[in-house]
């Protein structure tokens, strides 16, 4: 199975979860692999402390336009959804920074005057921490785009281990990426009215995707009774509360493994096992 970690805002605890969960997953498999596809701010490697085995450069194909070859009829501009390229006074310009890699304006062109260079925009890598595999990446700072990352790195995971998918918050392209094709989305939130607002966008955003998805309540006890009164509504199963106490964000900001520290918290890192456990006999 591919489990993904999500949220509909940052803050709420979303690797955490994840990192928690792969970790107490691995102490009875060794096929389990945790997977940052928060390209933008991957931060499990300071949880995780992993050894890198492999890296590589994730790149997209860019435009190099010979000018011998162009005669300036525009086909090029036309096709360009993002307005990436265009032509001006017969001559093309192409704008780096809006330009996705989709390969429209070498395809059309007549003179055959545009060819495809690799532009780097950002790495992956490959490892492992202690028996859980480790598979991360990083956008390069500047560039807009972190679903070709994303999409990179979830190539490189194998079709022997299971993986918890730590995906972007929000419900953006890139968040989309991380969870699509994913057997199960657990959705982890706060009780706050910040926390309701964004939930009830994710769960929409499953729901249009037709994921499988359940709900964590992270600093249960902090809030109101909004969240769980919506999940019921919907129908739509918490599988923990996960109650909020400050040595949590001290372990976090420590960089240390909260279960490992605060052995009565691993109780709740169970529950979500028990799910997932549950999600996998229903598929059989």
């Amino acid at each position: 199975m591919k489990i993904a970690v999500a949220s509909g805002k940052g803050g709420t605890g979303k690797t955490t979860v994840a990192v928690n969960l792969a970790c107490l997953m691995a102490e009875s498999s060794d096929h389990i692999c945790y997977v940052d596809c928060d390209v933008e701010e991957p931060n499990g490697h300071l949880f995780l402390k992993p050894s890198i085995t492999r890296q590589w450069t994730v790149s997209i194909p860019f435009p190099s336009v010979d000018d011998r070859l162009c005669d300036g009829c525009g086909k090029c501009k036309e096709i360009c959804q993002q307005n990436a390229i265009t032509v001006i006074n017969g001559k093309v310009l192409v704008f780096p920074e809006l330009c996705n890699g989709c390969g429209g304006c070498s395809l059309v062109c007549p003179q055959e005057a545009i060819r495809e260079i690799p532009k780097e925009i950002g790495k992956a890598m490959a490892g492992h921490a202690g028996e859980l595999g480790f598979i991360s990446g990083r956008l390069n700072v500047g560039e807009p785009m972190a679903v070709p990352v994303i999409r990179d790195v979830k190539k490189a995971i194998t079709d022997n281990v299971e993986a918890i998918i730590d995906a972007p918050p929000g419900t953006t392209c890139p968040m989309i990426e991380a969870v699509r094709q994913v057997d199960y989305v657990l959705l982890v939130t706060e009780p706050t009215p910040f926390g309701l607002n964004d939930l009830k966008i994710a769960v929409d955003t499953m729901s249009k995707l037709d994921l499988p998805h359940a709900v964590i309540i992270n600093r249960a006890g902090s809030g109101d009774e909004s969240v769980k009164d919506f999940c019921l509504d919907r129908n739509i199963p918490v599988v923990t509360e996960i109650p909020d106490d400050r040595r949590v964000a001290e372990l976090y900001s420590q960089g240390k493994i909260i279960y490992k520290s605060l052995p009565r918290f691993k109780e709740y890192f169970e529950d979500i096992l028990r799910a997932i456990n549950d999600k996998r006999r229903e598929r059989g």
